[in-house]
């Protein structure tokens, strides 16, 4: 791939994409299995019920009376036109777009209007480095919940990244987390996105960031009161909305990371 080549992070192939900016993870519940059956149901009602512009105001209204509307950020829209694109819910996105429509543009009826979502690049793609985006394109592969919580997380992104290229003294060239030894290595560290054994639960915490109503904070880690250092990993656990109870959990959690680093940078070098 070229160098002058644009790299569309929302919708980066035909296996996934990214709805974030659209509000898919600001519900008050925005686990996977509660995002997937609201986009199947609301999806059906777009199809059903949905067949020219002056229906699409029905449509909103039956949305935000027949959806849990408690929401993590009040100042951040979830937008009742964010669906599923494919019938085999892999890919996400605007159900206004005009490429769902026969070319027809109807983001006007939208929250933010057709200009606002037509032009909006989110900060992955400004802070991302092209190997970034494509090694992560690479090695989240088919989970569209999975892809947009991570290409949104600049600092987990980054920091990872950062950490194999201390280790190997290099950026791995995106294209050999292709190689599915190297590709599962990187998996299961993003994977902990949502399957992090120190994650807070807490309904008002977003990776590193804690909401009061229209007010976000965020979240340090209180390592004075644990009696250590600062850690080494502390943005990536940031990130990970991590919660330790005690020092011991802490080197639990430092170790899982660094384990990760130290399988994925001898695989590396193994079929160098």
């Amino acid at each position: 791939m070229k160098d002058d080549i644009f790299i569309h992070l929302c919708q980066p192939d035909a296996y996934k994409s990214c709805g974030a900016c659209c509000g898919s993870y600001n519900y008050a519940d925005s686990t996977k299995e509660s995002l997937v059956g609201r986009l199947k149901s609301r999806t059906d009602l777009f199809h059903k019920t949905v067949t020219r512009p002056e229906d699409l105001t029905g449509f909103s209204e039956m949305v935000k009376i027949s959806e849990d509307q408690a929401k993590i950020f009040e100042v951040i829209y979830c937008c009742e036109y964010f669906g599923f694109l494919d019938d085999e819910e892999r890919k996400v996105g605007c159900l206004l777009h005009p490429h769902r429509n026969k070319g027809v543009d109807l983001r006007e009826s939208s929250f933010y209007g057709r200009e606002l979502c037509e032009g909006h690049l989110c900060p992955s793609y400004q802070y991302l480095s092209r190997e970034e985006k494509l090694a992560l394109i690479n090695i989240i592969t088919d989970d569209w919940y999975l892809y947009g919580l991570c290409v949104t997380d600049i600092d987990l992104v980054k920091s990872y990244f950062r950490l194999i290229s201390e280790r190997i003294c290099e950026m791995p060239p995106p294209e050999r987390f292709r190689e599915n030894v190297l590709r599962e290595i990187a998996l299961r560290f993003f994977s902990y996105k949502t399957s992090w054994p120190f994650r807070s639960y807490a309904t008002n915490r977003f990776g590193k960031y804690y909401f009061d109503g229209s007010e976000y904070m965020i979240k340090n880690i209180n390592y004075e009161t644990l009696g250590c250092e600062k850690s080494r990993f502390d943005s990536i656990f940031r990130s990970l909305s991590s919660e330790f109870k005690n020092v011991r959990e802490l080197k639990e959690g430092e170790k899982l990371i660094q384990a990760n680093i130290d399988e994925l940078a001898r695989t590396y070098e193994r079929f160098a």
